[in-house]
């Protein structure tokens, strides 16, 4: 393992210890840059664009106060540690508030139920912790070495920080707050991982004894800071456990739906479009024309099928919503549709709500 030498810390302190003074050339760029970075990470969520929110990780540099937490905590820095946090927070917000005001300017009529960039950021899992995990200790290896620096790239685009912010806001504008808390945790993980596997690959390369030789200042360094850090790390795995049950019991009762619906749906000669489960709730779309099936044989054929406890949310493509309250046998028929003019145009797309019992 290559030594640190003096010069690496001042390096390393000069990149990732933002200046005070707003009109400091650190403080601009970080805040110039998160400002960009969350215009296009929202904008590319919205338009549904993968290479856009790309390129937003590319720009966005959270990076850097994230890692200077690191750094701090190693150097024992109080108020290098403060600042730091209090840049993630205050840039997290600024994102957010960025992702809010595009939301509110062009969310669209489903609430991003069918945006693929929404839904991939919104189930947080362990296995997002341990990638997270590994690309917080690239991204630290990759600082203090500088010969590999041009790595960089890459770990901001495996490592999701501004795109997750933007989805929290555009969410809260149409009211999917659980979603939005499901965003906001995979960014809390991503924020806790760097941290430690920053703290632990500074340390491993001497960053404190390197520090001293550069005549820089540096606190007492206590064990509990480790402790303080694996602790966060544990609490952050606590929902991602959940989450990960939650997703593995989503697929399987996605997959033990499925048949079910496509035989319901032949009795019609109706078409299955989608079979998923969203938190315990069965989401079908079904395509076809009147007659259409009953949604009440539907859900009497879930609750036969051991499917009883799912509660089931049923899309018509060219029929009327049902609403089948639990513990009934009957639906009413609501008519949400928009009213369009007589003659040919497009169909109108209806929910069926059908809750289990």
């Amino acid at each position: 393992m290559a030594a640190v030498d003096a010069g690496t810390v001042r390096r390393m302190a000069d990149t990732l210890f933002i200046e005070r003074d707003f009109t400091s050339p650190t403080s601009t760029r970080f805040w110039g840059l998160l400002a960009l970075a969350a215009v296009i990470a929202a904008a590319g969520v919205v338009g549904d664009s993968t290479a856009t929110v790309i390129g937003a990780m590319i720009v966005a540099p959270l990076m850097t106060p994230i890692l200077g937490s690191a750094l701090a905590l190693v150097l024992a820095d109080r108020a290098q540690v403060v600042r730091c946090a209090l840049l993630v927070l205050g840039g997290a917000l600024a994102v957010v508030a960025v992702g809010m005001l595009l939301g509110w300017i062009a969310a669209p009529p489903d609430g991003f139920a069918s945006n693929s960039q929404v839904s991939s950021r919104i189930s947080p899992r362990l296995i997002d912790l341990l990638a997270a995990l590994a690309t917080g200790t690239v991204g630290a290896f990759a600082l203090v070495r500088a010969d590999i620096s041009d790595t960089l790239p890459g770990v901001a685009i495996a490592i999701s920080l501004v795109p997750p912010l933007a989805v929290t806001g555009l969410l809260i504008t149409v009211g999917r707050y659980h979603d939005a808390s499901e965003s906001a945790l995979l960014f809390a993980t991503n924020v806790a991982a760097i941290v430690a596997t920053g703290t632990l690959v500074f340390l491993v390369y001497g960053i404190r004894a390197a520090a001293e030789d550069s005549g820089r200042r540096v606190g007492q360094f206590h064990g509990r800071t480790l402790v303080a850090v694996a602790a966060v790390v544990l609490l952050i795995a606590v929902p991602l456990t959940t989450g990960t049950i939650s997703v593995a019991r989503d697929r399987a009762l996605a997959a033990n739906a499925r048949p079910v619906a496509e035989r319901w749906a032949s009795a019609g000669k109706w078409q299955i479009a989608s079979v998923e489960a969203r938190n315990g709730v069965v989401v079908i779309g079904v395509l076809g024309l009147p007659p259409m099936p009953a949604p009440t044989a539907l859900r009497a054929a879930l609750d036969r099928h051991g499917m009883r406890d799912a509660d089931l949310e049923l899309h018509l493509v060219g029929g009327r919503t049902h609403w089948c309250p639990a513990d009934t046998d009957t639906c009413a028929v609501r008519d949400t549709s928009v009213a369009r003019p007589a003659g040919p145009g497009p169909r109108v797309a209806m929910t069926s709500a059908v809750p289990g019992n």
